[in-house]
């Protein structure tokens, strides 16, 4: 599959995830950090389903690539971004938190920059600020 279609679905996926985590936690009067823990367990289990032919790779991994992934997506990504966005989730409507929520690709692009020393091209200059100037509409009341 293209990879434009797999981000799409991506961000169909968090969308429409996140309204049905909204709903949950409110639902349930579940706080944060209960309604975190219950998502990553349920995907845990979804991952570790699809993931198990493949778990050998992790022997043969570098422990560098393992440190990353687990600080980056366990620690960063899921661990403290998943905590804050159940948190603004549960005390503001989903349609001021999503839009905030998922500036996430312009950290990401900056981060590459920055750390990474990838380039950042006046498209990817223009898109970033057409996508700040549209979340800031988007957000303001």
């Amino acid at each position: 599959m293209r990879p434009q279609l797999l981000a799409l679905a991506t961000a169909a996926a968090w969308g429409i995830g996140g309204y049905f985590e909204k709903k949950g936690l409110h639902d349930g009067a579940l706080s944060p950090q209960v309604g975190a823990t219950l998502r990553t367990l349920v995907a845990l289990v979804v991952l570790a389903a699809v993931a198990a032919p493949e778990l050998r790779q992790l022997a043969a991994a570098p422990p560098r690539a393992l440190w990353l992934v687990g600080l980056g997506g366990g620690v960063v990504a899921g661990g403290l971004g998943i905590l804050c966005f159940y948190a603004a989730l549960r005390s503001a409507p989903i349609q001021l938190v999503m839009p905030i929520a998922f500036t996430s690709p312009l950290f990401g692009a900056l981060a590459a920059a920055v750390l990474g020393g990838e380039t950042i091209s006046w498209r990817t200059i223009a898109g970033t600020t057409l996508t700040l100037a549209g979340i800031a509409l988007v957000a303001s009341r």
